[in-house]
């Protein structure tokens, strides 16, 4: 019998988002108070959802009293109907103190009899059967007052050894002999310390269940508390989910498992457990369990709830009465017993199903001829009565009972509603199932007919602009595409160009799009004669757009100049502020100041002109403006701003407010915010499109790489995926993993890495270079010069081989852009100097040549002074240690100090291990603390010796020494031997003994 009962193996998770919980439970009970003595008697009631997590939170509570030395005993209720043997749990926590204590188990027995007839062996079906019958409980000729006097005192004598926590878990399922002991029990109290824990599942206690008025009883007495396990919070079981994933989950897949989990820990792991399997639908398993509630229902209350199923989480009463056709007396009878067993909860004038994941199995426990009658009922009721329903509700019935007629109409209805409420998201999938069904002969018939024909080009711009605001460029592509593609070849000019100007709309916004240029070209010239048109002023607009991205400069302002006339002359505020940027950008070389004024204006106009995308393309504009200027400080408040009017208007994911947030958190990285950036960058809970979560993951690896986070690496093959959406996803993850691969030493990958970015950047923007390769080549020879300090003299030649074909490359970028009519800017003038200063460090480094140190030196001075200039906090610390490296070098080691001072500075506080690991060697950090020691205390070593001592200690051999330091194995040679005489050592290991022990050496 006992072994029915036994506990399952310790396969327990993580315990998330109970802490507190946890703490109330141990503090009522006076667990690890740290006194037993000040321990009292007390009693909980754990109650909470099937689920919900109390099982798992005794589980944790008892380990934790075993801990602070308390006696436990456990005892669970089964679920056997009429049939469960009574004192069940008395039974089975008894019985496992006569199995792992039996001499203590005899002495209790012995001291009170009547508990040895609670023993597993003593209540074997066969002794039972021989027992006198008419006796309580089937017991013999047993009291039951002797028997509840036993148990009493025999727990009494347990605790007064050792404070004593007994546990009953599942009290739902309790017999009545079992709730009559609880009930003994926490009224008799104990002097002893003795705690009482039950649990219940408080959506198990129906009106009429045994249980509800014990419990009611029992919350009055004194020393008993009752402690309700409430659902996880959202956050709480986002982390389960990652806790429990054995692979990482897309965020639109862990964002699904928290919206139907319901703070539920149970249906949380088996709804992870269905995602890792690749399954979308709700597991048998926990669909059977959630189905049991149905079961007990009578017939009327099942159809009700089936009813209010089809109409989802929840149904007004109204409407469900409409629909389920019940007489009101019945109806409120069914829906009570469906309220009482807890299956539905009154939510002001409506129900709920108590569990999300409730209302999915009984929907999809439906027949499919079931579903469709029941969502036909719901067209016709939300159709008809007046009803105040919303569009969306009413073209998902509509869909599910295949009026598609119905469908249609309220399917933009819904779009629009969902616009206006700045749900793109929403709206676009509500306007291409629209779109979708008009397209169907025999809907577009029915809609005519019915007085409702649909402009499906007009439909078509809708589910585009829609789908862009949501963040779905490619989407919104495909969609116009394919609208074009099935455009009769018949069909009237004008026809053509509207669609024509419906793809180039959001072509213009992609960087693997189709020929913008081509396409408003084309669309122009199928405009009729006459008088200029919206739609031509609009073509126009998009034409100098396209030329300014092809970098037809003057075409651009030419065209730009005609869609500002076109706007004003027309009256089309949000045309005119597109161009107005458009031309702003073209003619920035002129005077800058204007061009901000300009571009502020325009924003400002668009804003007022209700047209998001133009307002939030102008902000976009100042603020790189801002940024290619050096004003880095104007240029994050003005991202800053755009971000967060994206996020107002609904438009997070959108262009231009999506590139907003992005470029925001590049500027705050390169101020050293490096916390700010990872929060810009990071989407928990967001639930961006697939892309847009690709683009912030790449700028946010800058501050991984710079953090030496080496495991970010495992996101790069992720991260590849979306390249040939946005080049700048694969700039950014280059740069973050040129630096990755360098920190873990495997200069290969970074150079792999590199070209495979560069020619994917190359494709998708369709050049053959771009002013990024400066970036990506400086920090590449960087990591080749690094490299160069541990390979062998032929790895080096072909590490400056490398470097050399890196920097001429770059050279010629930077030659080109600084003949642009933008120029270079200070952030390209800094990396243009750093590409030639790690040139020079490579070859240094690697010995190839001769080297000019004071060149070199003057090299990196002008690097540092070049990012002091821009601002870029990180990279001024890089420069200044490879400047301090240098001067070191050269013995100029009070030159370097304040370098290396500085730097160390930097890199503490932005958290920049690799840095900080940089700087160790040049006397930084640590390393600085026990230089300054070892001149203080012996000056016969000099600074040189110093070095090389350090480096004997780490077990550097004599040419390792040399490479690093520069110097010949030769030259190393001589320094050992002289430092060996000045500490009277025999050899290498005795002499970083006595330099330890006179302070010339440290640990650190």
């Amino acid at each position: 019998m006992m072994g029915d009962v036994a506990p399952a193996p310790d396969l327990r998770g993580p315990l998330v988002g109970r802490a507190f919980e946890l703490d109330r439970l141990a503090g009522l009970l006076g667990v690890q108070t740290g006194d037993h003595e000040d321990v009292r008697s007390a009693a909980v009631l754990l109650a909470g959802d099937a689920g919900v997590g109390k099982t798992r939170l005794l589980a944790e509570l008892t380990d934790r009293a075993r801990d602070d030395g308390w006696r436990v005993m456990v005892g669970h209720c089964l679920d056997f109907g009429e049939s469960a043997l009574p004192y069940l749990p008395f039974s089975e926590a008894f019985g496992r103190l006569a199995d792992e204590e039996p001499t203590l188990a005899a002495t209790l027995a012995a001291g009170n009899p009547a508990i040895a007839r609670l023993m597993p062996a003593r209540r074997l079906l066969g002794e039972e059967e021989h027992q006198p019958s008419g006796t309580p409980d089937g017991e013999g000729g047993l009291d039951r007052p002797d028997l509840f006097e036993s148990v009493h005192a025999a727990l009494e004598r347990l605790g007064r050894a050792s404070p004593l926590l007994v546990v009953v878990e599942d009290v739902h399922w309790a017999d009545r002999s079992t709730r009559d002991m609880l009930s003994f029990l926490l009224t008799r109290r104990f002097a002893a310390p003795v705690g009482v824990v039950t649990s219940y599942r408080s959506d198990d206690l129906h009106r009429r269940h045994p249980l509800r008025s014990s419990v009611a009883e029992w919350s009055r007495l004194a020393g008993v508390h009752r402690l309700d396990l409430d659902p996880l919070p959202d956050e709480d079981v986002r982390a389960l989910v990652q806790a429990l994933q054995s692979a990482p989950l897309a965020e639109v897949a862990v964002r699904r498992i928290v919206e139907r989990a319901d703070g539920n820990a149970f249906f949380t792991e088996e709804l992870v457990a269905a995602a890792a399997r690749g399954d979308r639908m709700l597991p048998m398993e926990l669909a059977d369990l959630l189905l049991v509630r149905l079961d007990q229902l009578d017939d009327t209350a099942r159809k009700v709830v089936r009813a209010a199923a089809v109409s989802g989480r929840r149904v007004g009463h109204d409407l469900l009465a409409r629909v389920v056709g019940e007489e009101p007396g019945a109806l409120d009878a069914a829906v009570r017993s469906a309220v009482e067993s807890h299956v539905l909860v009154p939510v002001g004038d409506a129900y709920a199903f108590r569990h999300a994941l409730l209302a999915e199995a009984v929907y999809d426990d439906l027949l499919p001829g079931e579903r469709a009658r029941l969502h036909a009922a719901y067209v016709e009721a939300l159709s008809g009565h007046g009803a105040a329903a919303m569009a969306a509700e009413l073209a998902r019935h509509a869909r599910a009972a295949n009026d598609l007629p119905t469908a249609a109409r309220a399917s933009m209805e819904a779009g629009t509603e969902a616009m206006s409420v700045a749900a793109p998201d929403e709206a676009a999938q509500h306007f291409e199932h629209a779109l979708e069904l008009v397209s169907r002969p025999e809907v577009a018939a029915a809609l005519r007919s019915a007085g409702h024909d649909v402009d499906v080009i007009a439909l078509t711009s809708k589910v585009v602009k829609a789908a862009t605001a949501a963040g779905h460029v490619q989407r919104a592509i495909a969609v116009a595409e394919d609208q074009l593609s099935a455009l009769p070849a018949d069909a009237p000019p004008l026809d053509r160009a509207r669609l024509l100007h419906v793809l180039a709309t959001v072509g213009i916004l992609a960087d693997a799009g189709p020929d913008v240029l081509a396409l408003t070209t084309e669309a122009m010239r199928l405009l009729p004669d006459g008088d200029p048109t919206p739609l031509e002023a609009r073509l126009v607009a998009l034409h100098a757009h396209a030329a300014s991205q092809r970098g037809r400069t003057d075409d651009g302002i030419v065209w730009a100049q005609r869609a500002v006339s076109l706007a004003r002359q027309l009256d089309l505020p949000d045309v005119e502020s597109d161009a107005a940027t458009t031309l702003a950008r073209l003619q920035q070389g002129e005077d800058s100041a204007a061009t901000r004024q300009t571009l502020e204006t325009a924003a400002a106009a668009a804003r007022e002109a209700g047209a998001p995308g133009a307002e939030l393309r102008g902000l976009l504009n100042l603020g790189l403006l801002h940024l290619e200027g050096g004003r880095l400080t104007e240029a994050l408040d003005v991202l800053g701003r755009a971000t967060g009017r994206a996020r107002e208007l609904g438009r997070t994911w959108a262009p231009y407010g999506l590139d907003a947030r992005v470029m925001a958190a590049q500027v705050a990285y390169v101020l050293g915010q490096w916390d700010l950036a990872s929060r810009l960058a990071g989407t928990r809970g967001e639930g961006p499109p697939e892309v847009a979560e690709a683009y912030l993951a790449s700028v946010g690896l800058a501050v991984r790489a710079g953090r030496g986070e080496v495991l970010a690496l495992d996101g790069l093959d992720r991260l590849r995926g979306s390249w040939p959406a946005e080049g700048l996803i694969a700039i950014f993850t280059a740069a973050a993993g040129i630096d990755l691969h360098g920190h873990r030493g495997d200069v290969e990958a970074a150079s792999a890495l590199h070209d495979e970015a560069v020619a994917a950047v190359c494709e998708v923007w369709g050049r053959k270079t771009f002013h990024a390769q400066i970036r990506l080549a400086a920090l590449l020879v960087g990591q080749l010069a690094t490299a160069a300090t541990r390979s062998g003299r032929s790895e080096r030649a072909a590490l400056v081989r490398r470097g050399e074909e890196l920097a001429d490359v770059a050279a010629s970028v930077g030659a080109a852009a600084a003949e642009s009519p933008r120029g270079m800017g200070p952030e390209g003038v800094a990396w243009v100097r750093r590409v030639e200063a790690e040139r020079a460090r490579l070859r240094w480094l690697a010995a190839a040549g001769d080297s000019d140190e004071e060149q070199l030196l003057a090299l990196w001075n002008s690097t540092v002074a070049a990012f002091e200039d821009f601002g870029h906090v990180f990279e001024v610390a890089r420069s200044q240690a490879r400047a301090a490296a240098v001067l070191r070098a050269q013995g100029r080691q009070s030159e370097a100090a304040p370098l290396v001072a500085a730097a160390t500075e930097t890199a503490r506080r932005l958290g920049a291990a690799p840095l900080l690991s940089e700087l160790r060697l040049l006397g930084g950090v640590g390393a600085r603390a026990a230089t300054d020691g070892a001149r203080s205390g012996d000056e016969s070593l000099t600074g040189r010796e110093l070095e090389v001592l350090t480096l004997v200690a780490q077990g550097r051999s004599n040419r390792q020494i040399g490479e690093h330091l520069f110097i010949s194995a030769k030259t190393v040679s001589v320094h050992v031997s002289n430092i060996l005489a000045k500490l009277g050592a025999a050899g290498r290991t005795e002499a970083v003994a006595v330099a330890r022990r006179r302070g010339l050496l440290t640990d650190s």
